[in-house]
């Protein structure tokens, strides 16, 4: 739940990256979560400064709506505690 899902570009993958796992990661999305579109890409920098280039994997606008809520279970409630 309000998890950010990320692809790899063609040909890439944390081995060619050089990625072990343990870098923290900086995505830089847009200040404005609705301003986030689907299969748009996004530069990702780790702590140890390298930068690579993902796809946002946010399918469709339902999915973006769940993430924008927190995740799906918030989005139902919220959803049934407006009616």
């Amino acid at each position: 739940m309000g998890i950010i899902p990320l692809c790899f570009k063609a040909g890439e993958d944390a081995d060619t990256l050089g990625l072990t796992g343990h870098e923290r990661y900086t995505i830089d999305l847009p200040n404005n979560i609705k301003d986030i579109r689907p299969g748009q890409d996004v530069t990702v920098t780790t702590d140890t400064g390298k930068s690579f280039t993902c796809t946002v994997r946010f399918d469709t606008e339902v999915e973006l709506a769940y993430f924008n809520h927190g995740g799906i279970l918030p989005y139902v409630i919220r959803n049934l505690a407006s009616k």
